[in-house]
């Protein structure tokens, strides 16, 4: 072989490997772009909620249809929420949402009902609400649909779990309305004159809801801009679960711990939508609203007697919280 051929095939076998070099290092940077990145996020939830219930005892004869509506209504209730979402595939992913909130200031209205004469409001007082507490639980996971043309954005499908518990404390009472003649002289309850204040500063009925619940829905992000997004989260619940207890501190015909238990199914949804401001490439502030609902569809209301049980339809049963949301998103 010459010396110029040799010199020929030696320019030709570094030129190939050069390119194939090339690609490796391309492909490599594809894969390197590719992989599947964590989402942080830091906020809260600036919320109030809302919680009723209610019960037909009508079979007892002069209870109304309903007997009793309860309503446990707080305000101002700040919810510190952390969020962690893994890509686990390039385009599959894991995520998890926590919350908790301490809960302090609000109102518990208490409503009973006769038929004496027709239905009637027999009683109804108020109560204020000196705590507890809420938390939550949210695990999902999902795969990304479908990408916005000119890298505008996202849209994401997701399933998972919800859990959802809440506590209430009511302390005293203050009758706002009696009717005496609306239960029958029979069944011997009566009422205080409306006005009367009672047992001040003692906690006289605690409230414990928990809802277990499926949930699927899907997310979105349209860019507007580099920096500015909307974005967006709807979730249907197909399927809860309602587990309630109620402790009638001044009751001593009723058990405690629980006095009155419910247990039942329903519905639900949940919906966030707000804005996304990027201050950098993996950092960006986030403000919207969130509105989460659960609706009991059937259900059973067990009161515990101190001389046995009695169990009736559980007619409502309605938890409602929403408020505006804000915190700080960060992407690796």
């Amino acid at each position: 072989m010459s010396r110029r051929l040799w010199r020929a095939c030696t320019v030709m076998l570094c030129g190939a490997m050069l390119i194939a070099t090339v690609s490796v290092s391309a492909g490599e940077v594809r894969v390197l772009e590719s992989r599947p990145k964590i989402e942080l996020s830091a906020g809260t939830w600036l919320s109030v909620g809302d919680t009723r219930w209610a019960h037909n005892a009508s079979s007892v004869p002069g209870f109304g249809n309903p007997t009793s509506k309860l309503t446990y209504k707080d305000v101002g209730t700040n919810v510190i929420e952390l969020t962690g979402k893994a890509w686990v595939a390039p385009k599959w992913f894991g995520r998890l949402n926590v919350g908790y909130a301490g809960i302090g200031g609000g109102r518990l209205t208490d409503d009973d009902y006769g038929s004496n004469g027709g239905q009637k409001l027999f009683s109804s007082t108020n109560s204020n609400l000196s705590g507890d507490s809420m938390w939550y639980l949210n695990a999902d996971g999902g795969f990304r649909v479908i990408e916005y043309p000119n890298h505008r954005g996202w849209l994401e499908a997701f399933g998972g779990f919800q859990y959802w518990y809440t506590k209430y404390e009511a302390t005293g009472l203050t009758q706002v309305a009696c009717d005496n003649s609306a239960l029958p002289a029979s069944l011997g309850l009566t009422c205080n004159p409306a006005g009367t204040v009672r047992n001040q500063g003692q906690t006289v009925i605690t409230n414990t809801t928990n809802w277990y619940s499926i949930r699927v829905g899907a997310s979105t992000e349209y860019r507007f801009t580099r920096r500015l997004s909307l974005i967006g989260t709807a979730a249907f619940i197909p399927l809860s679960i309602i587990d309630n207890k109620d402790i009638h501190h001044l009751r001593s015909d009723l058990q405690q711990n629980p006095s009155i238990s419910m247990l039942g199914f329903g519905i639900g949804a949940n919906a966030d939508v707000g804005a996304r401001f990027m201050f950098t490439e993996n950092i960006g502030l986030n403000v919207g609203y969130r509105v989460w609902w659960n609706h009991a569809v059937d259900g059973t209301v067990t009161i515990r007697g101190t001389n046995g049980s009695s169990e009736y339809p559980l007619t409502q049963f309605d938890s409602l919280r929403h408020g505006l949301t804000a915190g700080i998103h960060f992407t690796f």
